[in-house]
């Protein structure tokens, strides 16, 4: 079966994204985050309790940082609430990959600078 570039690079994206330790700690900080968010206001009768969603917002900062000037830019402070939670999820998708790629790049030193210690049979 041969496969294409572009399955090669949705592969490669997914891995990082997702598929490594430090991404997968983080996207289940970021949902736990949302879900105590959604959730919160079923239990609480404050006012306060939308301020609730500002802790998934700033666990995803920076990137959160250009959704939310997007928002504004677009509707002027009064963007939806769907464009604001997708924002979420999208900008935890986005660091979740850097990071991921970051994990990848420092696994991939240490296993060559273990891998340039050990002695083969050959030498």
């Amino acid at each position: 079966m041969k496969t294409s570039r572009t399955s090669v690079a949705i592969h490669t994206l997914t891995r990082l994204a997702v598929a490594n330790r430090a991404s997968a700690a983080y996207l289940t900080v970021i949902g736990g985050a949302m879900a105590v968010a959604a959730l919160e206001p079923l239990f609480a009768d404050t006012p306060d309790a939308s301020l609730i969603w500002v802790w998934p917002a700033m666990f995803t900062f920076p990137a959160f940082g250009f959704v939310a000037w997007l928002g504004e830019a677009a509707w002027g402070g009064d963007a939806p609430v769907w464009f604001f939670t997708g924002g979420i999820v999208l900008a935890a998708l986005a660091q979740s990959t850097a990071l991921g790629a970051a994990w990848h790049a420092l696994r991939g030193r240490r296993q060559r600078r273990e891998h340039r210690g050990r002695l083969t049979t050959a030498s």
